[in-house]
């Protein structure tokens, strides 16, 4: 199959998903994760509809932005003309946020710490601009894996209200990868019941609408738990290009 088949058959297992979740009512939105694929690829799923891209490394971002930034709108998997959206997904390091802010990212899902959180609002008060982020929170407690200890979540969302170029929306959270869909599902709603806790909290300026969970393999249960953003690319746009 094709991007516009891939897309259509995802689009489909999210509703299937939807309507076995507690929570049916919502919107998932789709971002489709072009990492190591070329921006053409890119520009083939703009045409299928797409128009959230998600990107786990500076220097692709910024490469396909500039390759692609000019297509500012496509029309949407309905038709409606709908503004591109760009996603930063990544480990996020602070000497890389100068040049990533040159894309005009609509959300960054992976602020984990708080020097991130400093240097994003020291270089976002000098663009005049503020950017709507997501707190990582590394829910499967393996040291390979980026995000702030769920522990540790709620404080360092405090932490970074009081950044007013910084909006906080939400969590993200990378699933364990594991055969065992019980550990996933934990890892998940762990993320969904850790973001009611901090809302619960009531923190000036923070909301809590965007769990951001959910990857090709394991997307359909993140939607059952809740999600509300997933981060699909092979499922796309076929098996990843080995880098050189």
């Amino acid at each position: 199959m094709g991007i516009p088949e891939n897309a259509a058959e995802i689009y489909r297992r999210v509703s299937e998903a939807l309507k076995r979740s507690p929570t049916p009512a919502r919107e998932v939105k789709l971002i489709a994760v072009s990492k190591t694929f070329p921006a053409e690829l890119v520009a083939a799923a703009m045409e299928a509809g797409l128009y959230r891209f998600g990107e786990n490394r500076v220097q692709e971002i910024t490469a396909k932005y500039e390759a692609l930034g000019m297509r500012n709108f496509v029309a949407g998997h309905d038709g409606k003309k709908v503004p591109v959206e760009w996603h930063f997904i990544g480990h996020l390091q602070t000497n890389k946020i100068k040049k990533l802010l040159a894309v005009p990212t609509r959300y960054i899902h992976s602020v984990d710490r708080l020097e991130v959180a400093i240097e994003l609002d020291r270089q976002l008060q000098k663009r005049g601009e503020s950017r709507e982020i997501l707190i990582e929170v590394n829910t499967s407690g393996e040291e390979s894996k980026s995000g702030t200890e769920p522990e540790k979540a709620a404080q360092l969302v405090r932490e970074v209200a009081r950044f007013g170029t910084l909006k906080v929306r939400g969590l993200m959270t990378i699933g364990k990868l594991t055969e065992d869909s019980r550990i996933t599902r934990e890892c998940f709603s762990n993320l969904r019941n850790l973001s009611e806790r901090i809302k619960d909290d009531r923190i000036d300026g923070v909301e809590m609408g965007e769990l951001s969970m959910g990857m090709s393999g394991d997307f359909e249960i993140a939607v059952e738990e809740g999600a509300t953003m997933i981060r699909v690319g092979t499922a796309i746009f076929g098996e990843r290009p080995s880098r050189a």
